[in-house]
């Protein structure tokens, strides 16, 4: 079930929302037990079959936590090998299901056997679910957490507004959310907050990247296919999918907090306006936030992190972001893109280094220069990213470099009209300038908070503050954007981080 859909929109959410707070009157730890079933049913909407290993790895881990919880400090040895058990288990699920095809087809090549290896099926959020289950299983290691209740342990693990594609989240700042008094109880504000922030990611979701989407699909399409799109091609086709990923995925990480905000659970923001980066190791603390901790806190920190000179530095940034890449998918393109920013974030510390060690005093006017180099050495990693090969992505680098040409005002496509630069550019240019220059859903919620300018406003009787006077300017913003969301989903499309 999709967040853009109109069976997700007008039945499953409003109906889930609404038995929960129902339920959740009387009986808070039934609304718990229900909110956790809706959300396997909002999972096996997709492929009920994949459901099983869902509940499957949940029943496992669950056991396996309690585990290495009970097991007391004089038997260090033997909780430390079962976390590792446990470790092993996880990412023995995970490789299978999502590398054991792209291994093996590598290896009968690499060995010139003609064997064919047949394809998995790729659970959905798979990588979310178990990454989410690893932090869980490490903070339970270290005593940082512990659930001993079922049902709320299937709740975390499937809670449908992150469940897919995130944000990755940690048990302490999620579960302990669903403990506070009135956690069960229709808040207002969260619910008017919630409805704003799902509304705007909705809204970049179907009208901004679901549009921009149009011209960067083809373009690497005819890339896929050989076809000479030119240099003017490849920039449109590059940048066009820049900002389509960008809306999509903070657009469906908006939604989610939206979501979860109407059931009074805080997740954390997802973006915090890479684009606007001056550097490579700004993009990753506002890039995809919760994967960016995530591999910051249980792999580049394990691995040494900066603690044994600058040389194991960068090797532990580069093995960090290589698997960071293969993380997103089985494939050299994604190899190849972790290693390019693991490559960036290098060269981006060793510069830093250099500037510190001899006290380089460097105008401000460099800072449009850095802001470029970044933005455009993001744009072609993206390309990899995108491209469904190597050699696919290489072509479309080669157009971009100028090797096929300038290239013209419109792509020819077989069979299909031509693609308009002009058109594209209506799209991109003011999409860019957005992402470059207005404020982003975070700021904008985080203003509404410090100024209490809610859907709804507020006025004081005795101590209590009392919502209940619509904020026309708000009422009237929201609900024009909401009908054009909704009007533009005519077919919904999935979330491009479904994938991973």
């Amino acid at each position: 079930m999709l967040f853009n859909s109109l069976a997700f929109l007008f039945g499953y959410a409003p109906i889930v929302i609404f038995t929960y707070f129902l339920i959740g009157k009387k009986y808070p730890g039934a609304a718990i037990s229900w909110l956790g079933m809706a959300s396997l049913v909002f999972y096996a909407w997709w492929y009920p079959p994949h459901t099983l290993l869902l509940l499957a790895s949940i029943g496992i881990n669950f056991m396996m936590a309690l585990a290495i919880d009970r097991i007391g400090h004089s038997s260090a040895n033997r909780r430390r090998q079962l976390f590792i058990l446990s470790l092993a288990l996880n990412l023995a699920v995970l490789c299978y299901f999502k590398y054991a095809f792209f291994f093996g087809t590598a290896f009968v090549s690499a060995i010139g056997l003609n064997t064919k290896i047949a394809a998995v099926a790729l659970p959905l959020g798979i990588s979310f679910f178990t990454f989410t289950q690893i932090a869980y299983l490490s903070d339970v290691y270290q005593r940082k957490a512990k659930e001993t209740s079922f049902s709320k342990y299937l709740l975390f693990v499937t809670y449908f507004p992150h469940l897919v594609a995130g944000p990755v989240i940690h048990h302490k700042d999620v579960m302990t959310q669903f403990s506070c008094p009135g956690a069960t109880r229709v808040n207002q504000v969260n619910v008017t907050i919630g409805i704003a922030m799902f509304t705007i990611g909705l809204f970049k979701k179907v009208f901004f990247a679901d549009s921009v989407a149009t011209f960067s699909d083809p373009i690497f399409s005819m890339a896929e296919a050989g076809v000479a799109v030119g240099m003017s091609g490849g920039w449109t086709g590059a940048l066009a999918y820049t900002l389509q990923l960008y809306y999509d995925f903070s657009g469906y990480s908006d939604m989610a907090i939206g979501l979860s905000l109407m059931l009074n659970v805080r997740l954390p923001f997802n973006f915090n306006s890479p684009y606007k980066s001056r550097n490579i190791i700004d993009f990753w603390k506002r890039w995809h936030i919760s994967l960016s901790t995530f591999l910051r806190d249980y792999l580049y920190i394990p691995l040494g992190g900066n603690r044994y000179g600058n040389t194991r530095r960068y090797i532990n940034i580069i093995i960090t972001m290589l698997l960071g890449g293969l993380w997103h998918g089985a494939g050299w393109n994604f190899i190849l893109w972790g290693a390019m920013h693991g490559a960036y974030l290098s060269i981006n510390h060793l510069w830093r280094y250099l500037v510190d060690r001899f006290a380089l005093r460097l105008p401000k006017v460099l800072d449009i220069g850095y802001w470029l180099l970044t933005f455009l050495g993001v744009v072609f990693g993206w390309v990899l990213f995108r491209s469904t090969s190597f050699d696919s992505a290489l072509h479309m680098m080669a157009a971009m470099i100028g090797l096929q040409g300038a290239g013209s005002w419109e792509i020819a496509q077989q069979a299909a009209a031509p693609i308009k630069i002009s058109a594209a550019l209506l799209w991109i240019v003011p999409l860019l300038g957005l992402a470059l220059f207005a404020p982003n859903s975070q700021e904008i919620i985080t203003r509404l908070i410090a100024k209490r300018d809610y859907l709804l406003e507020s006025y004081v009787d005795g101590d209590v503050v009392v919502w209940d006077k619509v904020n026309i300017g708000w009422a009237l913003a929201l609900g024009a954007i909401a009908a054009v969301a909704i009007i533009h989903i005519s077919r919904p499309t999935t979330f491009l981080y479904f994938n991973f």
